[in-house]
């Protein structure tokens, strides 16, 4: 068997860590270079390069999960917050957060000029987002970051939006707390892949 490749073992070594400090093993630059890389090389449906990308760092990182706080209490008003607030004081203690948007303007401009897929435009911008969203995540992983992947739009949306001067036709998809790893994750157990996947017309040569 030939060993993995770094991108093979990149795969692999990829997971969900809830267990985040805010003490990198790298400069916080090397993060947005990152993200950089992210927006440029990831495919998009039609090119649309419609993933918009922001990074957060120290009190922009906090602000944005005292923001999710804020919600949150509203949404559940007088019932038990306790382990929502453990959840999010664990997020608030990484080192930052990346939010992933997608422009709604790309997205029905490409509606306009490809009537036909018009229904699909938005399926594929979320796809391009989940594209975006894999490729900063296994990047991270590649350097002994660790990173977790939620979703607390729309509740957060307007109140990110004003905080952080966001472009009205940008909709957030998802948001990636990350920082040094506190805790590894824990054993994780696999589906068969006899029962995922099919291969057919395989011929031994």
């Amino acid at each position: 068997m030939q060993p993995l490749s770094i991108l093979q073992q990149a795969f692999d070594e990829r997971r969900s860590i809830y267990a985040l400090g805010n003490e990198l093993p790298v400069q916080p630059q090397a993060i947005v270079n990152i993200a950089e890389r992210v927006l440029l090389h990831t495919p998009s449906a039609f090119n649309s390069q419609s993933s918009r990308l922001v990074v957060l760092f120290g009190e922009r990182h906090h602000k944005f999960w005292d923001i999710t706080e804020e919600k949150l209490r509203e949404a559940v008003g007088d019932g038990d917050f306790s382990s929502s607030k453990q959840k999010l004081d664990g997020f608030r203690a990484a080192a930052g957060t990346v939010l992933f948007y997608e422009d709604k303007n790309v997205v029905k401009s490409l509606q306009e000029k490809f009537a036909l897929y018009a229904d699909r435009f938005p399926v594929w911008s979320e796809q391009t987002s989940a594209m975006h969203q894999y490729a900063v995540w296994t990047e991270l992983s590649s350097l002994n970051i660790g990173a977790n992947l939620q979703h607390y739009n729309p509740l957060v949306d307007e109140d990110a939006a004003a905080a952080f001067d966001i472009p009205d036709s940008w909709a957030l998809i998802a948001q990636m707390p990350f920082g040094n790893i506190v805790e590894p994750a824990g054993e994780k157990t696999y589906q068969p892949v006899s029962e995922r996947m099919k291969v057919l017309g395989l011929k031994n040569i």
